[in-house]
């Protein structure tokens, strides 16, 4: 990589018509540069009525961007968006960088923190899917054929070359992938058999599910640090219950605001370790509670993943960097919708022996779903 690629501009379109403010965006995506190894220098906010569907922020502004990566040094213009091959080939050239958007961007970081053979297959599988609308976005290059034309006839263009290279590799995939899953599917049928009740950790990137696994279950060897998209497989592990008794618990890949289709269509299989669960346990980030997208994005997926009627605990995380006041607000809101709310702090042990107490509850009250299998 250039080192000139270190340094991005993060461009943003505000049309006023998103929940989350622009600025918020940009900062939630400077943190994935930072996975990267990426150095934000600029942050710029375009303001139009709608996205030009040319350049997405329109001409001038484009070749404007242009001019500021030469002034700041950046290599890389980054949009907080969802551009089309058209979009994205348009911005390139009037600029004159390379330019990602935010599935990208997303897909990057999780290639970077992918370290299971099932992760590391699923995250090509979409960045192969990614990759084949926009070959046409990469120029006349693409259209030259092994006989030296442009046009049908002898040969096939490097366009199509490259395009049939891609779909081979994704059957590949998707052959190995089956095989995987289908070893996945035993170990889920042992577990059912086993009858003991399954708890499964959800909630937005970073939000301190594999932290709470790791003091719930006793297990260290588990990774956790304060980044983004720490776990991308599905762990599970067995724990005890003071007064109840041994129960299994699962901890699988964090949610984020606009998750690419790519990414969610190649960890299906793994999201949907979640609808094996008894119980879910909604892991939130104390200090994201005033974002309301942030709650809504994790809303959104577990319903498309068909599990937000499943009986739910809220363990509301990090609440010893908030003020008590905007705790109780989050709790007294959520419990009038009739949520079960535990205020914790994985790192402390807060609010650990009410959250396993209110586990207890769930399981004693036979509210689970599919506790007899």
């Amino acid at each position: 990589m250039d080192a000139s690629e270190e340094r991005v501009l993060l461009v943003s379109l505000d049309t006023g018509k998103r929940d989350s403010s622009a600025l918020e965006l940009l900062e939630e995506l400077e943190v994935l540069l930072e996975t990267l190894g990426k150095k934000t220098v600029r942050k710029i906010v375009q303001h139009r009525d709608r996205e030009d569907p040319a350049t997405f922020i329109g001409k001038g502004k484009a070749g404007e961007l242009g001019k500021i990566s030469k002034e700041t040094g950046a290599g890389l213009l980054v949009f907080d968006t969802s551009l089309t091959p058209v979009q994205a080939k348009n911005l390139s050239e009037t600029s004159g960088c390379p330019v990602w958007d935010r599935p990208r961007v997303i897909m990057e970081v999780f290639r970077k923190r992918a370290r299971s053979s099932e992760a590391k297959l699923q995250v090509e599988l979409a960045l192969c899917r990614y990759e084949i609308p926009h070959l046409k976005g990469l120029g006349m290059q693409m259209s030259r054929t092994g006989a030296g034309i442009a046009t049908r006839g002898p040969g096939e263009t490097e366009f199509e070359r490259h395009r049939r290279k891609l779909e081979r590799r994704i059957r590949s995939i998707e052959k190995k992938l089956q095989g995987i899953r289908g070893r996945r599917e035993n170990q889920r049928k042992r577990r059912n058999r086993s009858g003991l009740p399954l708890f499964s950790l959800v909630g937005y990137t970073n939000a301190g599910k594999s932290s709470l696994f790791r003091a719930l279950s006793g297990d260290f060897l588990v990774l956790s640090k304060d980044q983004l998209f720490t776990t991308l497989d599905t762990t599970v592990r067995a724990f005890r219950l003071p007064n109840f008794g041994p129960a299994l618990l699962t901890d699988t890949v964090g949610f984020i605001r606009n998750l690419p289709p790519d990414l969610i269509a190649a960890f299906r299989a793994t999201l949907e370790e979640i609808r094996e669960a008894d119980v879910l346990v909604w892991v939130v980030d104390a200090t994201k509670i005033e974002d309301e997208s942030v709650l809504v994005s994790v809303e959104e997926i577990l319903k498309d993943l068909g599990v937000w009627e499943m009986p739910r605990i809220i363990a509301l995380n990090k609440t010893d960097l908030v003020g008590r006041e905007a705790s109780e607000r989050f709790i007294r809101s959520y419990e009038r919708q009739g949520e079960s709310v535990i205020p914790t702090c994985a790192l402390t042990g807060e609010g650990l022996p009410e959250l396993m107490r209110e586990m207890e509850r769930v399981v004693s009250e036979g509210k689970l779903s599919k506790l007899v299998r």
